[in-house]
């Protein structure tokens, strides 16, 4: 008989953080390995955007600059 995520729910909540964070990072891990064209679409991606910031093409925004706007976003 198959658990609902209900019943996985309640049974992770008295386990230790560690082996909850375990048990999200096979999960995460296993998405992630059934889609191997997405990881080299991000990988592209990704040295993409950071060659434009290496070249000077693109200008970074400061973290507290973009938790600023955030927060506006949000209404805090």
């Amino acid at each position: 008989m198959a658990l609902t995520l209900e019943q996985i729910v309640e049974e992770t909540r008295g386990w230790p953080p560690e082996k909850v964070g375990e048990l999200v990072g096979r999960l995460t891990n296993d998405i992630h390995a059934s889609a191997p064209d997405v990881e080299t679409a991000w990988k592209t991606e990704i040295d993409r955007r950071v060659e434009e910031i290496q070249s000077g093409k693109v200008q970074g925004v400061p973290g507290e600059e973009v938790s600023a706007h955030v927060g506006k976003i949000a209404g805090r």
